[in-house]
């Protein structure tokens, strides 16, 4: 049997805040997972739309698209060019799942939540011509998961090619969070064992590892084993965590001591009510500046979340949120437009009040606002956005930030991965072209492990 697995380009990675380097960070492991269900004897093959060209004249006995919100459209583009060939069409994903009625109409079968369990399952009907339209799997285990096929990852056209994830969900419920609908009808949060995160760590060649994980904190006990485990590897490693998850001093010491480097942390907004108001009470902003200081006294860089366009929000948000994050001496951050995901409570609630504009799923990429907000206009949330990205990624803005650490070199350290990150545009371009993005690992170790004598 031939497969083809497809993993089509989002709409936000084109027009005018296309960023080559962001869209080939990290390979497509979730489809690398469900080719690990293959036999032998079959052929597959990954494509990736974001790191290369599409080939749509082969003819594979089997297609299977990964769907986001905003890849929606291209993927039933895709869909319907090879269901007009005659080929057999699955779609799945965190679209599909939200809306698996319009999800139908390009597929001849849908997978509905996590795939893994029921992959299996669903290659043998297909192997033995009894596809159903829909397949849904409530049990929720990642015991006995085969080796992902990484042979099927073209590494070169990724920066962080050993990237990996060791758990599905997260331990929390916030209401913006696709988790509710995708993981509905078994469990939310579940992880691997330490032995078989160890063993997958140990296929990873280099000393770069990414977590993609939405915590790799969520289960303090797995999370404490695997990073003793860690100690001694030489690796270093990113992630994402919570405010609330990093209050266990002693875990996130034996974190650093395992070689961790930078961490993903959702603070969102800096007023409290609005944590409370979309379920990220487990958020407090009193805490934001404590964790910020012992993350970096740890020697562990910041990549901070903001989302504006809550309830609470207005026009002074955007330049109060750049401001403090370079107060704070945060390394990068992130900026979001609050958006209502199809499937989520926060979209059953705008629905409801009849907030939603439009369901333009191009448009529902965290750039654009595509609900009505109770004191700010589209346009003005869209303008303040920018701006915020602007201002907190300007030069003086950088020099500042970097300027809060107590150490020159935590300072320079700083300077490098924030201009890297944002201000070498052609030269992220250059690599891309050429398929040498290999070559900027070890500088990004290298500016990782920087000042290596902090607290650990």
């Amino acid at each position: 049997m031939k497969i083809k697995f497809i993993l089509p380009a989002l709409t936000e990675a084109q027009g005018q805040f296309w960023r080559p380097i962001k869209y080939s960070l990290f390979p497509p492991l979730g489809l690398a997972t469900l080719a690990g269900y293959l036999k032998s004897s079959d052929e597959a093959v990954i494509q990736d739309e974001h790191v290369e060209r599409l080939d749509l004249n082969d003819c594979p006995d089997l297609v299977a698209i990964q769907v986001y919100v905003t890849s929606a459209y291209r993927a039933y583009e895709i869909a319907d060019h090879y269901r007009r060939k005659g080929i057999t069409v699955i779609l799945g994903g965190l679209h599909v799942t939200a809306l698996p009625n319009e999800a139908l109409q390009h597929a001849d079968s849908i997978v509905l939540g996590p795939a893994e369990e029921i992959w299996s399952e669903v290659l043998y009907d297909f192997r033995h011509n009894i596809l159903k339209k829909r397949y849904f799997s409530n049990v929720r285990t990642l015991k006995g998961l085969p080796p992902v096929r990484r042979d099927l990852i073209k590494r070169k056209y990724y920066f962080v090619p050993n990237s990996l994830v060791i758990s599905r969900g997260c331990p929390h419920s916030c209401d913006f969070c696709y988790k509710t609908s995708f993981f509905r009808g078994g469990k939310s949060f579940y992880t691997y064992t330490t032995d078989q995160a160890l063993s997958e760590i140990d296929t990873l060649k280099g000393k770069h590892l990414f977590f993609l994980d939405d915590n790799i904190f969520g289960n303090p006990g797995l999370a404490f084993s695997l990073f003793s485990g860690m100690k001694g590897m030489g690796r270093v490693w990113q992630g994402a965590a919570t405010v609330t998850s990093l209050q266990n001093r002693k875990l996130l010491q034996i974190a650093a001591e395992s070689g961790l480097k930078s961490l993903f942390i959702g603070f969102e907004t800096l007023k409290q009510e609005g944590l409370v108001r979309h379920n990220k009470q487990h958020n407090r902003t009193d805490e934001y500046e404590k964790v910020i200081k012992i993350l970096h006294d740890y020697g562990i860089m910041i990549n901070a979340s903001f989302v504006f366009g809550l309830d609470q929000d207005d026009p002074s948000v955007f330049k109060a949120a750049a401001e403090w994050a370079a107060e704070q001496g945060i390394e990068t951050v992130t900026f979001h437009i609050l958006t209502p995901y199809p499937g989520t409570p926060l979209y059953k609630r705008f629905e409801k009040q009849k907030r939603i504009l439009h369901k333009d799923w191009d448009l529902y990429d965290t750039r654009h606002a595509v609900f009505r907000h109770p004191v700010m206009s589209s346009e003005t949330i869209e303008t303040g956005y920018r701006n915020a990205y602007r201002d907190f990624y300007k030069w003086t803005s950088i020099l500042k930030s970097a300027g809060e650490k107590e150490k020159i070199l935590s300072a320079c350290r700083h300077i490098a991965y924030t201009g890297g990150w944002k201000k070498i545009e052609s030269v992220w371009g250059i690599l891309i072209k050429l398929k040498k993005l290999n070559l900027a690992i070890p500088p990004l170790e290298r500016v990782l492990r920087g000042d290596e004598s902090g607290k650990t």
